[in-house]
């Protein structure tokens, strides 16, 4: 298992270990970062810099747990550092802890810095190369992996924690288990490596132990203290504190000696690296260690206690005279245990761009010049080009670049207010313009139902025939409504199979049913504040009715496949064809959710009863035809009224918007003449008792047909005898120019029109 893993749900892209990796390994996926475990270096930036807490240590506290059951001999070594975490309680507190949850010996890791010693003063001796110390594991790691130009100045020798473990198997034998625990995060990644694997078994950060002490209710500061085990440090308690390495290895320092290199923290380890790779410097000996404050100041350090309060802890604690019970065999000899480590290159070498692989990649993010290239390192790398070979590379993503991702934010904005600009005037003019219209009584009850119940919250149930307008008294209603400023979803409950249905009113958890790839939110939710109508409810299943009548009782709706209900807020206009009550008699439709729907009843009036608004009604939807079809209506005959107002419109007010919009298609000028009607309509008005009268009553409209016709055929012939130049045709029918191109707009003739009239129609 990897030491640090990441809980994708948790991670938001916000790229904070990308800006904090100083090693640059996370690599960006769609939905998370990960970590590149042949980059990293176990440094812990990702773990302490991510806001979601979405990067964390892998959990070693169930192994431990499982080892500490065992018949196996367990042993517990602290870290150097640990009195500055532990720093409320007695190092013998902390060891009757470790004691009590299942250690068999308690040692100090302190200890190893004392094992290496001799070997660091040994080797360092040699004037022959830069030697770099190889302590610190992740600096082993950055020179493995990133820089194997320097593998040869690693001093080849273990770190403390792994000369510990090899000591006490050592001395205790190879089927000990050897706990270490400490505030380093790199010590998980170096107990995996093959040239240190075996010596350590398990790492604990002191979190880990903390959390232990917890679940067991070991209250430390109620402990009666006990001695460590093994043999004492002396100079080795001061190794994690910052130059306490030449301490521990009895090496003189001066600050003036350039021989002697010592560094802590991110920046300044990183730069003496270049600086060595690169030749600027050679000296004898650096001392470095990745961490700020040196081990004290590690990714699992007391984030409470500041630097200096944590190095007085380290120091008091050398000063300290520590109870030690010293078994007789820690004291043999210690020169048999080996210390010695060889290294590898572990480069992960990646393919490297050429000029014009990154010229594209800067290109898409609208970067064409070097001016363009502003190195804000919101990415998280330190320039535009080193973010363009990451993702090259496959470790970063387009999507990274943040003055990219706002260029793009305010495109999308002004192509969103354009396209909500061209919905809305198409909404306005598909339905602000569809008012109910009519003056008939029974139209304006409607209108004032509407009025009254639209600032409401009421559940409205709307009645009536077939296409008799019951959709557009639901918009309507929510026109009216507070709700105005908030969606109307409109549902027509008998297009939709029942299973479907039911996915689209509340929703589906993934994998719920057999395509349901996706969560999806149901119309329920979409609609949240607002309004749903729910079109010919009469037809939906009882399982369904079940579900709404939840929904209209308890505001919840849960969706499918779930085990949770979400709260919404929504008004329901409901609407039917069909006859309720008599459903409710039968059993095909709930008792209870009827009564829940029957609270404000609007009946919709049919067609046949609203005789005093057909020819309202016929104009209106004549004007709807023309702007729709492109084509310039004026008129409805009046025959063609009257033949409207006998039809009995079994199809209601849609049934008339069809016939009204193929009569327009059909008329031949800008009048709706009756010819143009289907023959259901003029055969009823010819079989009239009324016939004649309406026939001698349509002369006028009939007269006027014939003198359109009449002075269309006569500017034709003007245009002709002219070739074509209005105004000499202007001149020959003696008329202004002005005059004659409306004429020509009005019958929308053009030269092409005339010049391909027949010789004979010219004359």
């Amino acid at each position: 298992m990897e030491p640090i893993i990441t809980d994708k749900e948790k991670c938001r892209k916000c790229y904070c270990c990308v800006r904090s990796c100083p090693v640059k390994a996370i690599k960006v996926e769609k939905r998370y970062t990960e970590i590149i475990f042949d980059r990293c270096i176990g440094c812990g930036n990702c773990l302490s810099n991510c806001p979601q807490r979405a990067k964390m240590v892998a959990d070693k506290v169930g192994v431990t747990e499982s080892l500490l059951t065992s018949e196996d001999k367990v042993i517990a070594v602290l870290g150097s550092s640990f009195p500055a975490f532990f720093h409320n309680v007695a190092p013998g507190q902390l060891v009757a802890g470790l004691k009590r949850i299942g250690f068999r010996e308690v040692h100090e890791g302190a200890y190893g810095a004392e094992l290496i010693a001799d070997d660091y003063a040994r080797i360092t001796g040699d004037n022959d190369r830069t030697y770099i110390s190889s302590h610190c594991p992740a600096i082993v790691d950055l020179i493995e992996r990133h820089y194997p130009k320097l593998l040869r100045n690693l001093v080849p020798v273990v770190s403390p924690m792994i000369a510990m473990g090899r000591y006490l198997k050592e001395v205790l034998g190879p089927k000990t288990k050897v706990v270490y625990i400490s505030s380093c995060i790199a010590a998980k990644f170096e107990t995996q490596m093959t040239e240190t694997r075996g010596a350590i078994d398990i790492v604990l950060t002191y979190r880990e132990l903390e959390g232990i002490f917890r679940s067991r209710q070991i209250s430390l500061p109620a402990l009666d203290a006990l001695p460590f085990d093994g043999l004492a440090p002396t100079v080795g308690r001061l190794f994690p504190i910052n130059e306490g390495t030449f301490r521990s290895f009895s090496m003189s320092a001066d600050p003036l000696d350039t021989e002697i290199v010592s560094a802590c923290g991110e920046v300044n380890v990183m730069g003496i690296i270049r600086d060595l790779a690169a030749g600027r410097i050679a000296p004898r000996f650096a001392d470095l260690r990745f961490c700020y404050d040196g081990c004290i100041g590690g990714p699992g350090r007391n984030s409470e206690l500041t630097e200096f309060y944590r190095r007085n802890l380290i120091i008091n604690h050398y000063k300290q005279d520590i109870p030690y019970e010293t078994a007789p065999h820690y004291l043999s000899s210690r020169e048999q245990t080996g210390l010695d480590r060889s290294f590898a290159s572990k480069h992960a070498r990646l393919e490297s761009p050429k000029t014009n692989d990154i010229k594209k990649i800067l290109q898409a993010t609208s970067k064409y010049s070097v001016k363009d290239e502003l190195n804000c390192r919101a990415c998280g790398y330190r320039t535009c080009r080193e973010y363009a070979v990451a993702v090259y590379q496959g470790l970063a993503e387009i999507e990274m670049c943040l003055p990219y991702n706002l260029q793009q934010l305010e495109e999308d904005r002004g192509r969103l207010i354009q396209k909500y600009e061209l919905a809305r005037r198409e909404l306005d003019r598909e339905y602000t313009d569809e008012f109910i219209v009519g003056n008939d009584r029974k139209t304006l009850e409607v209108l004032d139902l509407i009025k009254q119940v639209g600032p409401t919250p009421t559940t409205v149930l709307i009645r009536g025939e077939s296409g008799t307008g019951k959709e557009l008294t639901a918009r309507a209603i929510h026109r009216f409504s507070k709700r105005n400023d908030k969606p109307l979803v409109t549902v027509n409950c008998t297009t939709i199979t029942d299973s479907l249905l039911e996915s689209e009113l509340f929703g589906h958890k993934r994998g719920a049913f057999t395509g349901a790839i996706a969560e999806k939110k149901g119309l329920f939710e979409a609609a949240d504040g607002g309004t749903i109508f729910l079109d010919e409810i009469g037809d939906i299943t009882p399982k369904l009715q079940a579900e709404l009548l939840r929904v209209l009782d308890m505001g919840e709706v849960r969706p499918v496949g779930g085990t949770t209900a979400r709260k919404v807020d929504v008004r329901l206009i409901a609407a039917t064809n069909r006859n309720l009550e008599e459903g409710v008699r039968e059993g095909w439709f709930r008792e209870d959710l009827y009564y829940r729907l029957n609270v404000f009843t609007i009946t919709m009036p049919p067609l046949r009863n609203r005789v005093e608004s057909i020819p309202i009604l016929a104009h209106h939807f004549m004007e709807k035809a023309s702007t729709k079809l492109n084509k310039r209506l004026s008129a409805i005959e009046e025959r063609a009224v009257i033949a409207l107002t006998k039809y009995p419109w079994p199809g209601n007010i849609r049934e008339m918007q069809n016939v009204i919009e193929r009569a327009a298609v059909l008329a031949h000028d800008d009048v709706i003449h009756l010819e143009n009607l289907p023959l259901a309509l003029s055969e009823n008005l010819a079989g009239s008792p009324t016939a004649d009268l309406d026939i001698r009553a349509s002369f006028r409209a009939e007269r006027e047909r014939h003198v359109v016709k009449l002075e269309k055929k006569l500017i034709q012939r003007y245009l002709a005898e002219a070739n074509g130049n209005v105004s000499r045709a202007a001149r020959l029918a003696n008329i202004p120019r002005r005059t004659f191109y409306r004429l020509l707009d009005k019958y929308r003739l053009k030269d092409k029109e005339v010049r391909d009239m027949p010789q004979g129609d010219r004359q």
